[in-house]
């Protein structure tokens, strides 16, 4: 039986990372709830980072598909110098790379300078789930502000690279709040503004140890309810002619849209 593709797969055939941890807190964050299942983390311990001197000095041939960098962690200033030596040794085989950051725009303004020659090699995808800042800062309270991804985002297109948006998890009740990213986005984007569902939350943030908290319980709860089959199915039919909005596999199985079952096909 083929297997239909989800996750990082949708976007890449292969996958890198370089640390353990992640400053930016996100409540939901797959990569903390694996670590902690698996005894590599504690929820206490997860925002201090912890660099893999080995993955950094790793080198790189050309690969077949898409590498996407990173998926377990964020590029934060305290490791943007380490990503910036393994994503330039990426690139000199000729891979293209998908980079997808909740973004500071130092680290933007960083990369795009040091890696100008590779423009044509490099995808951004910044990772905006909500215009607003109440929102962002509950679900990823270490993460920036909504005008420091925005910025960081006309920043990218304004230097020459490819840039894209992640509406994955799509944090704004409000349908309104979802299209106004959209729009405030369009005019930056060359690529593409994908939007899914906030998958697995409350079994997420049970693991996390966010879920006895009970206004991250409220607020899960509302976030569920923000997107039932219906609400999907409105959304979908909201914006299924906007010729830059995707859809993940969440949303896609909601809406009867066809699931690749080849990886890292970005479509």
């Amino acid at each position: 039986m083929t297997r239909k593709v989800s996750g990082t797969k949708e976007w890449s055939a292969s996958s890198e990372n370089i640390q353990l941890g992640c400053s930016h807190g996100c409540r939901y964050c797959y990569a903390k709830a694996s670590a902690i299942r698996f005894g590599r983390a504690t929820p206490e311990g997860w925002t201090e980072e912890q660099i893999d001197p080995d993955k950094v000095a790793k080198n790189f041939g050309k690969r077949k598909g898409t590498i996407m960098f990173p998926t377990t962690h964020d590029i934060t200033p305290a490791n943007v110098a380490d990503v910036t030596t393994v994503l330039t040794k990426m690139l000199e085989p000729g891979n293209k790379v998908l980079v997808v950051s909740k973004p500071h725009l130092e680290c933007i303004e960083h990369l795009c300078k040091a890696l100008d020659e590779f423009k044509d090699q490099v995808l951004f995808r910044f990772t905006i789930g909500s215009p607003n800042d109440a929102v962002l800062s509950l679900w990823e309270p270490g993460a920036p502000n909504f005008k420091e991804r925005l910025r960081s985002l006309k920043h990218a297109y304004n230097e020459g690279f490819q840039t894209s948006v992640s509406m994955e998890p799509l944090l704004d009740h409000s349908e309104d709040g979802i299209v106004r990213v959209v729009k405030l986005t369009r005019g930056y984007v060359t690529d593409a503004v994908w939007l899914g569902k906030a998958n697995k939350l409350e079994e997420r943030l049970k693991r996390n140890g966010e879920w006895d908290d009970p206004r991250i319980q409220g607020a899960a709860l509302a976030l569920l309810a923000s997107q039932t089959d219906e609400r999907i199915h409105a959304l979908y039919e909201r914006l299924k002619g906007h010729p830059q909005v995707k859809w993940k596999e969440s949303i896609k199985t909601v809406v009867g849209l066809e699931v690749p079952t080849e990886a890292g096909l970005d479509i």
